[in-house]
């Protein structure tokens, strides 16, 4: 159902944007996609889609895109800074999106099974990132944390909340401010892999940092643009 659920959101989001992109425009890039796929989307549709998705940070992107150029004018400042986090933060799988940025963890880079405390490699990687954050001010940060499906919801969804939360720290005591930071947990509710296999189980287990601009770069997108 999970799944199917994916599916039809991403089936949505297509539409919006196939209403106002040309179809013959098959050589658009990310930047140009995600700007109109913001311009026929929007918060609402991006709040609906994410929560019909079970895609937490794919609503979080959606909902507060700017579309149009002013999305586009986003979305090369997204460009640039997702190529830095590819080449500094090597333990993380870096995602563009729309108007935002994906960089995912799985927990075992970050986490011990069972266990909250960052490991070594797991503050090289973060303090990584911080930099680049840092460097690139103008944006919020959302903090996603999963887990698998062993154990009960209710713990799940507490080890989830933690780990987001001991991520948020260690960023915020690198440097980036905390006012721009947010966590959330979502326990098991939004598996990406199948439960029953263990490699399914080890995709679920991970955290989600979500880049999207703030609101002075939206302003500055939408002068810049003429908006």
């Amino acid at each position: 159902m999970k799944t199917l659920n994916i599916k039809t959101a991403f089936i949505a989001v297509t539409l919006a944007a196939a209403s106002i992109v040309n179809p013959g425009c098959n050589s658009l890039t990310k930047t140009q996609k995600g700007a109109a796929i913001g311009a026929g989307a929007g918060g609402t549709v991006g709040a609906f889609i994410g929560k019909a998705a079970g895609n937490t940070a794919l609503g979080a992107i959606i909902g507060g895109a700017v579309g149009g150029t002013a999305g586009a004018f986003i979305g090369r400042n997204m460009d640039r800074q997702a190529a830095e986090i590819k080449q500094t933060v090597p333990g993380a799988t870096v995602v563009r999106e729309g108007e935002g940025i994906i960089v995912k963890f799985d927990s075992g880079i970050l986490f011990d099974v069972d266990k909250t405390a960052l490991k070594p490699v797991a503050q090289t990687n973060l303090q990584n990132l911080a930099a680049s954050l840092q460097k690139n001010p103008e944006t919020n940060i959302m903090i996603i944390g999963h887990t698998d499906n062993t154990g009960s919801d209710s713990y799940n969804m507490d080890l989830s909340v933690r780990r987001a939360e001991a991520v948020k720290s260690y960023i915020t005591n690198s440097g980036v401010s905390a006012a721009r930071l947010s966590t959330t947990g979502k326990g098991e509710s939004e598996p990406i892999g199948d439960n029953t296999t263990a490699s399914g189980r080890a995709q679920n287990r991970r955290v989600e940092i979500v880049i999207v601009a703030n609101d002075q770069l939206k302003q500055e997108a939408k002068q810049q643009s003429g908006r």
